[in-house]
This record gives structure tokens, sequence and C-alpha cells, in this order.
């Protein structure tokens, strides 16, 4: 089978890792991918969104199989546009289609969902510049902190969380009314705050039935102590040490089997990965978020603790056929600690050189912004490149990672070095 990936971060490289192992892979394609992929696939020098150039480079390779990483292409119908085609709509597409995927496009989309399938959420309203007064006013109705988020795709920085009443309204003024996140927070939502501890829970359904992979924890701040600005993600632990089976059962009755069915009710095509944000509240779940993908850096301890054949995996949801499947999984954990550009997530320098990567042998460099140039491999993004290693317990594989973290060196090289400090 030849396979496509559309993406170019360390939930792709992830992707590809996976794939290659796979005896049913013929030919493995990255478009545009990086650094990391260029070493066991090709890279072809393709835009996620430029559908056009997408149909002829799968028409010229013969693709049997689209694997979309990031939320871009599914949120704007890349789906749907190989169904619509018909050179293209015999190829599989790992990613639902646009009307699917406006659980992670827009926020209110996602949480009228919730309300309508009567799924676990935190209570919220949303507003325009139009109604921003009416905003103020929600505001004063909720204790702190106060949560806003943008409605649209904000690249995983939309959401701001604040203690002040003062500074949540100025800042629910500078969304809709300055366009602080551009055309992603014409509408803000706002939401009680919810007091716990985060986890994500990872579906695929074909549209019919679903499987859960394992759980992980990811590290969303950039300073030590989960302080500081958010990120794309730091870090990430999988399995997490206080998902029981018992708050797991919650997990799949309360939310996971009314998302699936709620697809249904709906008629929203789905063919992918469910994200699910979650919040351990007591001894109850909640839905922070959705997302229509795999989430990163989460991919890279989730499926490299999946046994089974990735591509027979994702031919069965193309398929329908995923009931048919047994998803074996590693029960060694897996940790991944992210080595990011200094000064991300704000401001910071590319082109820097990254050394050591060869004498990492006791874990995996998953390439994130990181391409090669001159025979050399450079920064190329704020989230550089993912160190994950396996362990017998959660403690082993990050000392693990840390360790193998001592061979890599590029300038400003920054990192978390308390990634699962709270478990």
């Amino acid at each position: 089978m030849n396979i496509l990936v559309l993406g170019s971060g360390g939930r792709e490289h992830t992707f590809a890792w996976k794939l290659a192992q796979s005896d049913r892979c013929k030919a493995l394609f990255v478009a545009p991918g990086n650094s990391g992929t260029k070493e066991i696939a090709t890279n072809l020098t393709i835009g996620v969104t430029d559908f056009e150039a997408i149909k002829s480079a799968v028409l010229e390779h013969k693709i049997d199989l689209v694997v979309v990483g990031p939320e871009d292409p599914l949120v704007q119908g890349v789906h749907d546009f190989f169904l619509q085609d018909e050179a293209l709509k015999h190829i599989s597409v790992i990613g639902p289609q646009k009307a699917a995927a406006e659980l992670e496009g827009s926020k209110e989309f996602a949480k009228e969902f919730m309300v309508r399938h009567n799924i676990p959420t935190a209570a919220y309203e949303s507003f325009t510049k139009h109604n921003v007064e009416e905003g103020y006013k929600f505001l004063e109705t909720l204790k702190p902190p106060y949560v806003l988020k943008a409605d649209g795709l904000a690249a995983g920085k939309g959401v701001l969380i604040l203690n002040d009443l003062k500074e949540a309204k100025a800042e629910l003024k500078s969304m809709l009314v300055d366009a602080k996140f551009g055309d992603a927070s014409t509408k803000v939502v706002i939401e009680e705050f919810l007091d716990g501890i985060e986890l994500s829970c990872f579906v695929l359904t074909d549209g019919k039935d679903y499987k859960i992979l394992p759980t992980a924890k990811d590290y969303k701040r950039i300073g030590e102590g989960d302080t500081g600005l958010n990120t794309g993600g730091m870090g990430a632990v999988s399995p997490v040490p206080f998902a029981t089976k018992a708050f797991l059962d919650k997990i799949e009755n309360q939310i996971v089997i009314p998302t699936v069915e709620g697809l249904k009710k709906d008629n929203l095509p789905y063919v992918g990965f469910i994200f699910i944000g979650l919040i351990k509240v007591g001894d109850a779940p909640k839905v922070i978020e959705y997302n229509v993908r795999m989430g990163d850096p989460e991919t890279e301890v989730v499926l490299p603790r999946l046994k089974t054949d990735l591509v027979d995996v994702f031919e069965a949801m193309a398929n329908q056929t995923l009931s048919q499947i047994n998803i074996d999984i590693d029960e060694r954990a897996a940790t991944t600690i992210m080595l990011v550009s200094g000064g991300y997530p704000e401001a910071y320098e590319k082109g820097k050189e990254i050394t050591g990567i060869e004498k990492v042998t006791d874990s995996i460099a998953f390439h994130a912004g990181a391409k090669s140039q001159d025979g050399k491999v450079v920064t190329s993004g704020g989230r550089v490149m993912a160190i994950t290693s396996y362990g017998n317990t959660y403690q082993d594989a990050i000392k693990k990672s840390y360790q193998s973290i001592k061979h890599l060196h590029f300038d400003k090289m920054n990192y978390r070095k308390d990634i699962g400090f709270d478990l």
C-alpha cells in the first residue's frame, strides 16, 4: 500500500515511524514532512491545505491511503475534497469530513454538541463584539479563574485562564474587538473554571464502531510547575497513573459512547481520531474540548505503545470493519519530553544546528520543528524535538528521556525538567 501522511510535526514523524514498521507499507510519503520523516519516507514540498497539489501528488504516486495529521486541512474539508473528486473518491482518508471537523473548528459548535447529547462539560456562554458588554456581565457572575476560549482555530494558543476580573474583561475586549487571535476570536466562549487534573482520551472510529487507545497526559505550560504561557505541549506521559479502571469505565460510558452515538444521530460522517481533552473533577470526568485528530505530543507516547499494525488499523477504519480488529497495547509506560527553541512560545530564532542526534540510543527522537539544511539538521519551529522513552514505570521512562537529552544540543535549547511532577 502507498501511503501519504499530511503534516510536518512530531505527530507526523511518529505516524511515519509507526507506518514504516508495517510490511504492508510499500511506499511512504509525508507532505511537507521534516528532517525526521526524510530518513524513513519521501518528503513532498506541499502545504497541508493546498488540495490541488495534494491531488496531483496522490495521483502521481498512486497513493492508496491518506492520513491527515493536523486540524487545518480537516476543518477546511480535505476529506470532502477527495469524496467529491472522481479521480480521488476511491482513496481512503483518515480524518473526519468538514461538518464533523467543526467539533474542533468551533468551540461553540462543540459545546452545543455536548449539551445536546448530555456529555458532561463546563457551563458556558458565547459572545461576539456586538454583545461584548453582555460578556462583561457574564464574567461578573463567575468565580475566578475566568476561562476565555477563541471559538476558532488558534494553533493551541487561543485559551486564556485569568484570575483577575478586570484583566479578564480587558482580554475579552482584546479578543473580540481588537482581534487578538485574528478570525479565530471573532467569537469567544467564556466557561466556568473546572478545578481538577487533566488527561486526554483517544478514540478511533469508523463512523459505526470505536476503539479506545491508551490515555495520555500532556503538559501545556512553558514553565516548571505548570506556570507561564500556554504552548502546544511540553511533554506527555502514557498511561495516566490516576486513571483507574473505574474512572476509565466512566469515561467510556458517559463520554465516549455518547460522543460516537451523537455523531451518528447528528449525521456527522467521521472516520478518524477523536481526541477528547478531559478533566477529572473529584471522581467525575468532564470534557474540556474535542480535537478531530491526534494530539501532539501525546501521539509520541500513544502510538509507540500500539503493538497492532497501524496499516491494518487504518484499513479497518476506512472499510468500517473496526469492530473486527484487536488493538494490542504495550504494557510499558512511554513518556516524551519536548525540546523547544529559546523564547518559545513567544518570539524565537530558527536555523540553529542540532547536534548529538546520533548519540540518542535509549530513546526515540521524534523531529518536530526541525529540517535538513546543507547536510545538517537545524531548528525550523518552536517545538523542535520530542524525546520518547519506554520504561516499566513512567518514572523510569522519564529518567531515560532526560538522560538522552544530555546528548542533544542547539543554541538556546529549552525544556521542562519536571514532566510527570504532579503524578
